[in-house]
């Protein structure tokens, strides 16, 4: 028997492990692509199902799905994505991921000292606000992001 070159979304969502909506919801948003039978239905080409692998990966590392769209116009279309391929979307990524990974470190780290950077008028804060140097740039919240 053959293998199937074309996949219902059902069949896609139960081999990804993926609920249809998520495919419809990744399909509006440009990620994976179909096309409509004579009787309207949708249809996708085999490669979606490495393609939504590589959403779920990504996302469970913190990448936006923005930031996989934009990798995803890198890949050629209706070609399932291969080792080449994920190594060049993975370096793109780690980057990005070093820095967050950096960021996170540093808030868990100054954590139990930290209450909001200033918002609560503390005037020792090791980690953004050391010897209060923030009130002079006036009340309130003075850095939410960690650098």
């Amino acid at each position: 028997m053959a293998p199937v070159k074309e996949l219902t979304v059902g069949q896609v969502a139960m081999r990804s492990g993926v609920a249809v909506s998520a495919l419809h919801f990744y399909e509006a948003r440009g990620l994976i692509r179909s096309h409509r039978t004579s009787g309207n239905q949708r249809r996708y080409g085999r490669d979606v199902l490495r393609r939504v692998a590589i959403i779920r990966v990504a996302q469970e590392v913190g990448i936006s799905l923005a930031e996989i769209a934009q990798a995803f116009q890198s890949l050629p279309e209706e070609r399932t994505p291969n080792r080449e391929d994920w190594n060049l979307l993975s370096t793109a990524w780690r980057d990005a991921l070093d820095h967050k990974i950096s960021q996170l470190k540093k808030l868990r780290d100054g954590l139990t000292d930290c209450i909001g950077c200033g918002c609560m008028s503390i005037d020792k804060c090791p980690l953004r606000n050391k010897e209060d140097r923030l009130a002079r740039e006036g009340t309130g919240a003075r850095r939410l992001a960690v650098r």
